[in-house]
């Protein structure tokens, strides 16, 4: 997994300027959980890459980069509590017990658009993203698109789901 990340760390140096893979490197030793993290990323089509330290913590943050949302993460609604009222024609699972699964975290608002600020993805996909409580609670969830050379926030209702929208995570190193 190691080779996989270095590769794409120094074809995207972009992403990450003025940061070098010795410390990447350094970061992914010191938390060797992190690999098997980002290995099943990678094994559901996220392609993980680092975009920096988040300015909180300090910490390396690591997110799915594909260029559409990852394909092994689609069709699905936003939660195990959606897809439990889902009547008819319910998808396979939800985004969220998938995050769980994964040991990633879903991305919220303001790192989807970090992301794109470094390209521009999800021109055909959308990705759910954290949706705030009061939102849930109401039975509505939040999703990003790229479209128009623009990027959106849109709400659909949490038991919604389409081929095109899955979710992105990160894990912070």
């Amino acid at each position: 997994m190691t080779e996989i990340l270095r590769k794409r760390f120094e074809e995207n140096m972009h992403r990450h300027p003025g940061m070098d893979w010795l410390t990447v490197e350094a970061r992914l030793a010191e938390d060797p959980a992190a690999l098997d993290v980002l290995k099943k990323m990678e094994d559901s089509g996220g392609e993980p890459d680092t975009i920096g330290f988040d300015e909180a913590s300090g910490k390396l943050i690591f997110c799915d980069c594909s260029k559409e949302t990852p394909s092994g993460r689609r069709s699905l609604c936003y939660d195990d509590e959606a897809l439990g009222k889902r009547k008819n024609n319910p998808p396979k699972g939800s985004a969220q017990r998938q995050v769980a699964q994964t040991g990633a975290m879903i991305m919220d608002e303001g790192l989807y658009r970090r992301l794109q600020s470094l390209g521009e993805f999800d021109l055909k996909t959308s990705s759910w993203i954290a949706t705030p409580e009061e939102i849930r609670q109401k039975g509505g969830a939040l999703f990003c698109e790229r479209r128009y050379g623009t990027v959106f926030t849109f709400h659909n209702g949490a038991d919604s789901y389409y081929s095109s929208r899955g979710w992105r995570g990160y894990i912070l190193v």
